[in-house]
């Protein structure tokens, strides 16, 4: 037991002198390390019909950053930005699911680019 209590002790001090020497360097790269944006824009029954908020909530699941917003021709536009499996995972989810009641026609990306510095801290609805 006594073993295992000092291996314990010795990793906290390995991973707080690891820690001091690397700082916060390590942190700003690593978040926006592989971060990537793309717009977007979503045509068919996809108003009235909470795909606004559906949507923010799977960003957030997904940990995503952006906005999402009604347009005057109907449709549903927005912006992703976050790690590129977890936008690719919400491209899915606004091109096949989307709300319960909504129907999706086709859903439309510009190409997905790498980010130096992140634009958003959340995800919004816009009015």
């Amino acid at each position: 037991m006594s073993l295992r209590i000092c291996f314990i002790a010795v990793n906290l001090t390995l991973l707080r002198s690891v820690s001091s020497v690397v700082g916060n360097n390590f942190i700003r790269t690593m978040s926006t390390e592989g971060l990537v944006t793309c717009d977007y824009e979503v045509f068919g029954r996809v108003q009235g019909v909470f795909f606004r908020k559906y949507t923010a909530n799977q960003a957030k699941s997904l940990g995503l950053n952006g906005w999402v917003m009604n347009t005057d021709a109907g449709t549903v536009k927005g912006q992703l930005e976050g790690p590129e499996d977890k936008v690719n995972e919400m491209k899915k989810w606004l091109e096949f699911t989307g709300s319960p009641s909504s129907r999706i026609d086709r859903a439309v990306f510009t190409p997905t680019t790498p980010v130096n510095k992140a634009k958003f801290t959340s995800f919004a609805i816009k009015r």
